[in-house]
């Protein structure tokens, strides 16, 4: 009997470009809860897909040479390949150009505006047009474009807006009385003291300076400004209708149980799609949950240096169930996790192929060896035997409980600690020297059903995180894998029953030097093809260099007035309405400085954070696009004006000195 719906949804791929190993990770993570709720008994409804409009997408098509719509049809297909390649069991993959989408949003908007919850207006300020963003005179820097640094002339944009304060009070009071709403319980704290106590500013929701949007149907001169378009995918693509004619499907599955997303999106899941909600008289989400980021350990993905991971390259060297493994283990509950070609190859050999792979193996090799493969319970039990079912057929409720909070990290540790306890049995009983007496054979035969059973029951409890390879371990143990419910209870496997006796090594281990080895190969190889063969001078490979104009002598004295010191990146956002502007808090010492820095270009918010940096902590505070900045990050520039940030050589403390 079904324990009812679960609807479950992540944030929808924005079609610019492929999806890094990062965006993937959501992928995979909403995957394993679907997987587990379907298992656990739920009638599980997971949406997916791409958010396919905005000036963005415009401007890269023009580049491109192609149509918007032709644009994001590649990228689109690409984005759905990764999640198939990655094992994603979703029931739709929702595309925000799809025909029923874009008339749903027509008629959402014509509503809202009827109502009165959306209202035209203008933007009014000072206008850079390379930039086609608007300014006050207060963020401008010395008379300028703080983005590009050129002229700007005052203009005005018409464009619609929503009336966000008239649900404030009652979002607020939502989200008080539904502590489950947002979690982990750091973003609804930032949500609430940012964003909603403070005051809401009323959101624009349409634009006229592109065309790439869903055209607002009674004004055609404005198209749908992206938060509203994206944001509704979560009831159009379950047949909401805007006309009160909504169906079956949609009845049956809203409110979303699941909003799973980037913890960057957080503010807009959590505050405008609330809203939008309440406008249109709707339910609710459930819970929004907001998990961190996957972050490269060993540097910045970058496609200028051709290392940016994806997850196809990483299935080409380890395998799907390997990859799905380590980006759903390693990252933690609430901070950001670390993924590096040395730390995959660390995991599998120690957690694949040596507690799983090892432990499947040679029960499989033992069972063969001494019973022709037969695997029999002979009721031959000793008072070890209790511990190992204790563990095994405890485990299950030990991963729901993990589940229910979202824990899939900590889930999937549990059903690990059971394979180990496996590997630790083998230890305990030691079935080479059971072998070696005649009369402890059905001992020996006791000891290796326990084996088969435990690696069955764990196996089945790995199915969600690890589906490949728990049918792989089921057919070599020539089984069905049980239930959950079977999995609370230890003697499901049929005793009497016939293993493989050709077993296969679920994962081998590797040597971590060549595999980097490789993937640097493979870099270089991405990079050659993106710039073409390099030049020589000579017949002579020349060091790059970089000549600049000098600036006037100093003295020491002028020098000595300047303050640098590390500091650590410890939360990082863009800068709204700019193309370059990312906005970073600095731990310096006990103080956090914010500091904005137009280096949006080159490094990603989400690639910022961690990273220790040389930093001017002196410069007199400047306002940068209307946000303070109270320092400067010291970068490099090379001729093509692509920047490094500048950090410590070796590793030094958050408010070291530099001198």
């Amino acid at each position: 009997m079904s324990k009812g719906k679960y609807y479950i949804t992540t944030a929808i791929a924005y079609t610019s470009g492929k999806p890094h190993i990062g965006n993937t990770y959501e992928a995979v993570l909403a995957d394993s809860i679907a997987r587990f709720k379907r298992k656990d008994g739920y009638d599980v409804f997971f949406q997916t897909g791409t958010d396919e409009h905005g000036q963005k997408i415009e401007l890269k098509a023009q580049e491109a040479g192609v149509t918007p719509q032709d644009y994001v049809d590649g990228v689109a297909g690409e984005v759905k390949g990764l999640w198939d390649l990655m094992g994603t069991s979703y029931d739709k993959f929702i595309r925000t150009t799809d025909e029923d989408h874009v008339k749903q949003v027509q008629k959402i908007f014509k509503r809202l505006y009827d109502q009165g919850d959306i209202y035209k207006g203008h933007y009014e300020g000072l206008y850079c047009t390379p930039c086609e963003s608007f300014w006050t005179e207060s963020q401008l820097v010395d008379g300028k474009c703080p983005d590009c640094g050129r002229e700007v002339k005052p203009a005005q944009e018409e464009a619609y807006f929503f009336k966000m304060s008239k649900y404030a009070d009652r979002l607020i009071k939502h989200i008080n009385d539904h502590p489950e709403f947002i979690q982990p319980v750091s973003r609804k704290n930032e949500m609430m003291n940012n964003f909603l106590l403070p005051g809401l500013q009323d959101l624009c929701v349409s634009r006229t300076s592109f065309k790439w949007g869903i055209p607002v149907d009674f004004d055609d001169r404005h198209v749908v400004y992206v938060w509203l378009d994206a944001l509704t995918n979560y009831i159009t693509g379950i047949g909401y209708n805007a006309d009160g004619d909504s169906s079956e499907q949609y009845k049956k599955l809203w409110p979303a149980d699941l909003h799973l997303i980037g913890k960057d999106i957080i503010r807009f899941h959590t505050i405008y799609w609330p809203i939008f909600l309440m406008a249109l008289g709707e339910p609710l989400p459930k819970q929004v949950f907001g998990h961190p980021w996957l972050l490269q350990g060993d540097g910045k993905m970058s496609k200028s240096k051709g290392n940016v991971m994806y997850a196809d390259d990483l299935v080409n060297f380890f395998g799907v169930d390997a990859v799905r493994y380590f980006v759903l283990h390693e990252m933690p509950f609430e901070n950001d996790g670390v993924i590096s070609w040395e730390l995959i190859v660390e995991r599998i050999n120690s957690d694949l192929a040596n507690t799983l792979g090892n432990l499947v193996n040679r029960t499989i090799s033992m069972s063969n060896k001494y019973f022709g493969g037969v695997v029999e319970d002979r009721g031959a039990a000793e008072a070890v035997d209790e511990d190992l079912k204790s563990v095994v057929t405890g485990t299950y409720a030990k991963i729901c409980a993990k589940m229910e909070e979202l824990r899939v990290a900590d889930a999937m540790t549990e059903i690990f600690s059971l394979f180990k306890r496996c590997n630790k049995y083998i230890d305990e009983t030691e079935p080479w020297v059971l072998a070696k007496d005649e009369a402890k054979k059905d001992r020996l035969a006791t000891v290796l059903y326990n084996l088969v059973e435990s690696i069955t029951i764990g196996a089945s409890l790995l199915e969600p995180y690890m589906p490949e390879t728990s049918a792989r371990i089921a057919q070599q143990l020539n089984t069905v894998l049980p239930s959950f419910e079977e999995c609370a209870v230890f003697g499901h496997y049929p005793s009497g029953n016939k293993v493989t006796d050709q077993p296969e090594i679920l994962f081998a281990r590797l040597d971590a030097k060549e595999v980097v080895e490789k993937a640097e190969a493979m870099f270089a190889a991405r990079k050659a093809e993106t710039e073409g063969p390099a030049e020589e001078e000579a017949g002579e490979e020349q060091p790059a260099v970089i000549d600049i104009e000098r600036k006037p002598e100093i003295t020491y004295d002028d020098f000595a007035k300047l303050q640098f010191q590390v500091g650590e990146i410890i939360a990082c956002e863009e800068v709204k309405k700019s193309r370059k502007l990312l906005c970073s808090q600095v731990r310096i010492g006990s103080e956090v400085k914010q500091i904005v820095s137009g280096i949006k270009s080159n490094y990603s918010a989400e690639e910022m954070v961690g990273k220790k940096v040389m930093v001017l902590v002196n410069l007199k505070p400047a306002k940068l696009a209307g946000i303070v900045s109270e320092g400067m990050l010291l970068c490099a520039e090379d001729a093509e004006g692509n920047l490094a940030l500048v950090a410590p050589e070796k590793e030094m403390p958050a408010g070291a000195e530099i001198c």
